[in-house]
């Protein structure tokens, strides 16, 4: 193995406001041996995350330097092809945190620990609807949101990686579900394939005179993946004993200065409301849980996997830019170049 050539993506210039090949540095290099306590495997899906900004912007932590001359990492479907780490063997399909490379060393720790995926469970819905984003999705219906049946719940991204699924899930549910997305497809996604009651384009709409039409009575569950002004938006709407869930702000993600809060957070007071905020690897531990609920309904066609994906390792900026402008409808994903698309 240590004869054969790694193509690999590294940092070159940090993240400015906008995102493009032209911040990454293409280079080949071979693979080098496995050490005691890790494992190598071949990179086979490749999930592309918001989160991934804020790393190649700030630093990991944030704040630190942005990791320039590293290779960025995002969380990977991936085949074990050697191993001198006891929880995993050759043959192996793991999930977790790899390069933009094409064969990656780890020794499966990091922010979300590797696992193994279950077998029989397509790689593609491993990488997106039944990984971290689905995860954050299912848990942040199901335990954050706490939804009742007939209640009407509110989500922006609606047609991104997280917010395909949850609302998709809300609707299934029993809630009545309303979509902000940022295009015609994606609302017409979200309308015709997910069959969620309504879409809002919130680059056409008025946002707040559409949640006041939609939802004249106001919201109980405002589902935020986005920021910004819209969450000023759901909470001067929400109903006595309404919740908002906090799972992502992608609109601050590249911006130069922090966006302002809402000013409004007194009226949470006034309706005895929740807002709360979570993480995807809060569930992992609970991983089967979600496995088992959604998988029948992805089989069935009740839950459908939406997903936008680029071909080939050379594309990986080119997805990562894709999902930051809004381009994307559904899951970001990267299939390797010799990945069947399955």
């Amino acid at each position: 193995m240590s004869d054969r050539v790694n193509r690999r993506w590294l940092v070159d210039k940090p993240l400015n406001g906008t995102v493009s090949e032209a911040n990454f540095r293409w280079v080949e290099s071979k693979v080098p041996p496995v050490e005691q306590g890790k494992f190598l495997v071949r990179n086979r899906w490749l999930s592309v995350d918001p989160t991934q900004a804020i790393l190649l912007r700030l630093g990991d932590p944030p704040g630190s330097a942005a990791p320039i001359g590293q290779v960025p990492w995002s969380l990977a479907v991936s085949e074990v092809l050697e191993s001198r780490h006891p929880d995993f063997s050759p043959g192996d399909i793991v999930h977790g945190e790899m390069g933009w490379e094409d064969f990656s060393l780890s020794d499966g720790t990091g922010f979300n620990a590797a696992y193994r995926v279950p077998p029989g469970i397509p790689l593609r819905w491993a990488a997106g609807a039944l990984g971290l984003t689905g995860l954050v999705a299912y848990f942040g219906v199901h335990e954050v949101a706490r939804p009742k049946s007939g209640e009407t719940f509110v989500i922006s991204g609606a047609a991104g990686g997280v917010g395909s699924i949850a609302s998709q899930l809300a609707k299934i549910a029993g809630l009545r579900v309303i979509g902000i997305a940022g295009n015609s497809a994606k609302c017409d996604w979200l309308v015709k394939e997910a069959c969620v009651d309504a879409a809002v384009n919130y680059r056409q709409e008025d946002v707040g005179q559409r949640l006041t039409e939609l939802s004249p009575d106001g919201i109980d569950i405002f589902f935020d993946t986005v920021g910004g002004p819209v969450l000023e938006l759901a909470l001067g709407r929400l109903r006595t004993g309404g919740r908002i869930v906090l799972c992502g702000r992608t609109a601050e993600y590249l911006a130069d200065k922090p966006t302002p809060g809402p000013s409004n957070l007194t009226q949470l007071i006034m309706v005895n409301g929740r807002i709360e905020g979570f993480l995807g690897r809060d569930f992992l531990a609970r991983r089967t849980e979600a496995f088992d609920a959604m998988l029948p309904l992805l089989r069935s066609g009740r839950l459908k996997s939406k997903e936008d994906v680029v071909v080939g390792l050379r594309e990986a900026p080119n997805g990562l830019a894709r999902l930051l402008s809004g381009e994307n409808v559904g899951k970001q994903l990267v299939r390797m170049d010799d990945e069947p698309d399955s």
